[in-house]
């Protein structure tokens, strides 16, 4: 498989490239800020610019384009520029993997399925919703893979937020559910899926409902720190309002997919 990973300096992205290069994938990266994954060819890429898209997709002619970048607060980069590639991919006839957000559910207690449709309730809710519609309506073929936090090593954003709560530089909420995944394990399921003819919405995440601020226990355990020292606080009164409780129905891709997604507890040893 010839692989472009769209957003190759990101955490997710990355573990795309070095996970689709172990299993024999000929891959081929953009980036924008930061630097790209070595030893693969890299293409500086601003995905805001339609042409500039056009042409490198067309230059490379992937086989699948996994499509993870976004910058959050900035509708261009994470609606129009999903709208960007999808419309690349479409006129190459590459199949696409687009990564989503479970941050465009409003929240509530229950689970949300699959192909619950966006009720977006902050600015960035609204862009990951924009730019799956956008996606549906350029290339219904695309994959649309709603995941949630993404967990990695020490230095990766979700857990280096945890590590500041603990250190007393950040606050967790103690009444913001999500359902966190291990980034090696999302990884593994989007390359999967890149192999597949899946189109339209898949919850990817992991089976393990928990709130900020038992994730930021749970790596307090992890890395060995006392827990008493977590800073903790709630969603309430937060501007813009934010989704509280986000989870995720992952029963279809636990019996779809052969990627095992592990929950917070496994990845983090609690």
């Amino acid at each position: 498989m010839r692989l472009l990973v769209v957003g190759a300096s990101g955490h997710l992205g990355g573990q795309v490239c070095r996970r689709g290069r172990g299993a024999g994938a000929q891959v081929v990266v953009t980036y924008h800020r930061g630097d790209p994954p070595p030893g693969v060819p890299s293409h500086r890429l601003d995905v805001t610019d339609r042409e500039a898209v056009r042409r490198l997709v067309t230059q490379v002619r992937p086989d699948a384009v996994v499509s993870t970048p976004y910058r959050y607060g900035d509708w261009t980069v994470t609606a129009d520029g999903a709208a960007h590639v999808a419309l690349a991919c479409a006129e190459v006839g590459a199949r696409l993997v687009h990564l989503s957000s479970d941050a465009l559910h409003a929240g509530r207690p229950e689970p949300y399925a699959d192909h619950e449709p966006p009720t977006p309730i902050f600015p960035y809710g609204a862009a990951k919703a924009a730019a799956e519609t956008a996606v549906r309506a350029v290339d219904p073929g695309a994959v649309l893979v709603r995941t949630s936090l993404i967990l990695g090593d020490a230095d990766s954003p979700q857990i280096r937020l945890c590590l500041d709560a603990l250190a007393g530089r950040a606050a967790l909420y103690t009444d913001e559910i999500r359902c966190p995944v291990d980034v090696g394990d999302l990884a593994d399921a989007v390359l999967e899926l890149a192999g597949t003819d899946h189109a339209g919405p898949l919850n990817v995440a992991g089976p393990q409902p928990v709130s900020r601020a038992e994730l930021g226990r749970l790596v307090a355990g992890r890395f060995g720190l006392d827990p008493a020292g977590l800073r903790t606080t709630t969603s309430a009164g937060s501007a813009p309002p934010r989704p509280v409780e986000v989870r995720l129905d992952v029963s279809r891709a636990v019996t779809e997919l052969r990627t095992r997604l592990r929950g917070a507890g496994e990845v983090l040893g609690g």
